[in-house]
């Protein structure tokens, strides 16, 4: 049709020239152009009742709509001068033409003309309270456990985890203290004690009741005094905090120190006031249920070294063990 068009164009004015050669001819008016086009959106659904809208600087803008099918048609419209289309709709973002110059006559069907939907792009910030982010680890925390099984609750992989409140130093406290594994290992250490018969309590299943009373009872205090009471009392996190990078030296410098360093809820290293006060209680209430020939300041210092030794190992097998054999904790830092 464009090509009709355009030799029509060019033939047309030398037939008037042979015709009327010799005589005053006036020239008659061009013949209108036309353009009609389908509005659809990006998915190519049509789009009824778009506002279609013409512009050019030789004419006022003309407006067409877009009937039920989508479709369109702006007619009469001057040739040989640029003219743009541009499109819109409710809820969709505009379109427009790059501009266009018709022949007389010219027939133009516009394609592609796709409205993207039109949508606000909002930006939000969302910034949670320390309270929240500080469950939100805690949570995780709770399913930290060594080969999936074995509680490994009083670590954090995040250095910027948010201080815990008293009411999560207790929950993590109770957690562990009915833990399955907590019994489990509690037995298995009673029977420890009762094939070295100590402490000296009665030998059978009365004395292995007893030993796992105080077993339990030297843990639960240690977990709770330490764990909870202390920290709650002097602002201090319980739990151990992964370094996990710099030299070899200075993780290892940093999982001894953990039994008397530990982070503050102000985020700052200070003594570890609470693990210390932790051992010291555990081995002062042992006193009143351990049998009397065990009983006395070393009975206390005992618990307190073997306590304190545990802390140290854990510590250092928190740095370079027992990460990789928590399958939550990888790819976490």
């Amino acid at each position: 049709m464009r090509a009709r068009a355009l030799l029509f164009s060019l033939f047309f004015p030398v037939a008037l020239w042979g015709v009327g050669r010799g005589q005053p001819q006036i020239a008659p008016a061009p013949q209108p152009a036309h353009i009609a086009g389908t509005v659809t959106d990006t998915n190519g659904d049509i789009i009824p009742g778009a506002i279609v809208t013409l512009d050019s600087s030789s004419e006022s803008p003309r407006s067409a709509v877009a009937n039920d099918n989508g479709s369109f048609e702006v007619d009469n419209i001057v040739p040989g001068v640029p003219h743009q289309v541009s499109v819109g709709a409710k809820g969709f973002a505009g379109w427009t033409s790059a501009a266009i110059s018709l022949l007389p006559g010219q027939f133009d069907i516009l394609s592609n003309i796709q409205l993207k939907v039109l949508g606000e792009i909002t930006s939000v910030t969302v910034v949670a309270s320390p309270t929240e982010l500080a469950k939100e680890d805690v949570q995780i925390e709770e399913r930290q456990r060594v080969f999936g099984f074995i509680p490994n609750f009083y670590v954090s992989y995040d250095k910027d985890a948010a201080a815990l409140t008293p009411g999560l130093k207790f929950e993590l406290a109770f957690k562990i203290s009915i833990d399955p594994v907590t019994f489990a290992g509690t037995s298995f250490l009673a029977a420890v004690n009762q094939a070295d018969h100590y402490p000296d309590y009665v030998e059978g299943m009365r004395g292995y009741g007893e030993r796992f009373g105080a077993v339990y009872a030297n843990d639960l205090t240690d977990i709770m005094v330490g764990g909870a009471i202390l920290p709650s009392l002097l602002r201090q996190d319980p739990r151990y905090f992964y370094q996990g990078t710099g030299t070899t030296k200075s993780r290892l410098m940093h999982a001894l120190s953990s039994p008397i360093i530990c982070r503050g809820d102000n985020g700052r290293w200070q003594p570890n006031y609470s693990s210390l006060g932790g051992y010291l209680a555990s081995g002062a209430l042992a006193n009143t249920y351990y049998p009397k020939t065990n009983r006395g300041p070393g009975l206390v210092l005992n618990l307190f070294a073997v306590d304190f030794g545990a802390n140290i190992a854990n510590g250092v097998l928190q740095e370079f063990v027992l990460r990789k054999l928590t399958p939550t904790a990888k790819g976490r830092h």
